[in-house]
């Protein structure tokens, strides 16, 4: 059988009235603005579909936040699972949404956002504000980001909210995934499956993305768009050669 280069797919969620105003939000539930919901929607319809650049009949395995927003999010795209959403009582009627992947929808904490913790809520701008005010050092917010600099600074005592947790749940996730899906893809045992669907918030996602490919995560200048879709893949096929795509080729949107 032909072997396939798998890929993972990072989804960020639609907007939100925080991230709208550039407001830090890690354990705050959120509901998407109406705008967020139309353009997630209008993403499902231009970007998932068999001939584009999710294909709902490759995909193998979705992971999703715990955080409504990021499911929400996965509702809009639309994917067409066979199985009802973890959150939901029933599936929607295959007139409403035709069965189009057998891929499973898993929730997990490996993926939900940085904690903030006293600067939930709060802009980049305001929460520089409140340091030099209380005559703290300055941070670095926007690279590589606030929640790296939190745990130096701030939250060595709070384990659940430093850098090595981030990079510990995200590790064994990736590795998870490599071993469960992508190296089936690898041997050419996969049977023409094996993406992988990720549904989760803007920082953790960069982080994500860092690790993918073995960096540290204050080496990061990433950015992903609320609603943005990143992919994640292998160079050579090779699954010893993780990488980021930077291209979208390989899919045709029709008019």
């Amino acid at each position: 059988m032909t072997k396939m280069t798998p890929r993972c797919f990072i989804v960020r969620h639609g907007e939100t009235e925080w991230s709208l105003n550039g407001r830090h939000t890690g354990i705050t539930d959120l509901p998407l603005t109406a705008n967020g919901e139309r353009r997630i929607k209008a993403t499902g319809k231009a970007l998932v579909g068999n001939d584009r650049l999710i294909a709902p009949n490759k995909l193998v395995h979705v992971y999703v936040s715990p955080r409504t927003r990021a499911q929400r999010t996965l509702e809009l795209l639309e994917i067409g699972c066979k199985e009802r959403l973890p959150w939901t009582k029933s599936r929607k009627s295959e007139e409403e949404e035709p069965i189009r992947t057998e891929a499973t929808v898993e929730i997990t904490e490996a993926i939900r956002e940085w904690d903030y913790g006293d600067y939930e809520g709060l802009t980049s701008k305001q929460i520089r504000e409140l340091r030099e005010k209380n005559g703290e050092g300055s941070l670095q917010l926007e690279i590589p980001f606030v929640g790296v600099e939190l745990e130096q600074q701030l939250m060595k005592a709070k384990p659940n909210r430093s850098t090595d947790d981030v990079v510990r749940r995200l590790d064994a996730l990736i590795a998870e995934i490599r071993e469960k899906y992508h190296s089936k893809c690898f041997e050419g045992s996969s049977g023409g499956k094996g993406d992988v669907l990720i549904v989760a918030h803007g920082h953790i996602l960069r982080a994500f993305a860092m690790r993918w490919t073995g960096k540290p995560l204050s080496e990061t200048t990433l950015i992903l768009e609320a609603g943005g879709i990143g992919t994640l893949s292998y160079e050579h096929h090779n699954i010893r050669e993780p990488a980021i795509i930077l291209g979208t080729a390989g899919f045709v949107v029709e008019e």
